[in-house]
């Protein structure tokens, strides 16, 4: 083995040894989801520039997890462009994406690039090639059911290039149990019911059930989440959904009798 391969190699040990070891994981930049609770156990909200990825335990949960993903990816956008790279039987098998869904989630259709993959072999790739691209916000990567191709190395090569350039990869995986892997934060999403905000209305905002069952830097737990995609954030859900009329400020909560005419 030469020079230049030994010292490339004791370089990459060192950084793996780095990342596992957690160093500079208060140097990471957050992004604050908007749930107090879920922020406050994030250290701030979502690290940036790190891999996160989000379970979906059956395909029943798909729509709940991927609205999750979209809602994460909403949030570290920062006006920059998204790449979503799918597999082709993915759009077979589910259909493509709804670009006025997305809209309807905050999700500007124009930003997002969606590239369709023929493997998982070659989905991994698009992905740490993408990551590699700083004009990015975000990699949205998307995985259908059990794979022994997701390991620690495959993680490890995601994660090092998103620290690489501060772009966020974000891993979809529907159908598949959790294993272990190099990801800042690990979620299972299930759906939550939506109540609706007022009484003529048939539906309100979406809610979710996030649990947090992998946090490197901290602690994890579950919440209830609603998304509000006027504002792209996420919240603590009302305790009473209905709307409340604020009592006019130029007169007193008490209407005063009318005086009958003589």
């Amino acid at each position: 083995m030469t020079g230049a391969r030994m010292d490339t190699l004791a370089r990459l040990r060192g950084r793996i040894a780095r990342l596992e070891a957690g160093d500079g994981a208060h140097d990471l930049r957050r992004v604050a989801l908007g749930h107090d609770a879920a922020d406050a156990v994030l250290q701030g909200g979502l690290a940036t520039g790190a891999l996160h990825e989000v379970f979906a335990e059956t395909c029943r949960q798909a729509a709940a997890a991927t609205g999750f993903l979209c809602g994460l990816a909403a949030r570290v956008a920062a006006r920059r462009p998204l790449i979503w790279i799918r597999q082709d039987f993915a759009e077979r098998e589910m259909g493509a994406l709804s670009m006025s869904g997305l809209a309807e989630l905050g999700l500007d259709p124009r930003r997002i690039v969606i590239v369709r993959a023929p493997d998982l072999d070659h989905a991994l790739r698009t992905a740490a090639d993408a990551l590699a691209c700083d004009a990015l916000s975000g990699v949205m990567l998307e995985v259908w059911g059990e794979t022994q191709k997701l390991d620690l190395v495959a993680s490890r090569k995601l994660t090092l290039a998103a620290q690489e350039s501060g772009v966020t990869a974000l891993m979809l995986r529907i159908a598949a149990t959790p294993e272990p892997s190099t990801a800042e934060t690990r979620w299972i999403v299930r759906t939550a019911p939506s109540l609706p905000s007022a009484p003529w209305m048939a539906w309100g905002a979406p809610r979710l059930d996030a649990e947090l069952i992998r946090n490197r830097h901290g602690q994890t737990g579950r919440w209830i989440m609603e998304w509000t995609p006027d504002a792209c954030r996420f919240n603590e859900p009302a305790a009473d959904p209905q709307l409340v009329a604020a009592a006019p400020a130029h007169r007193s909560h008490q209407a005063q009798p009318r005086r009958r005419s003589a």
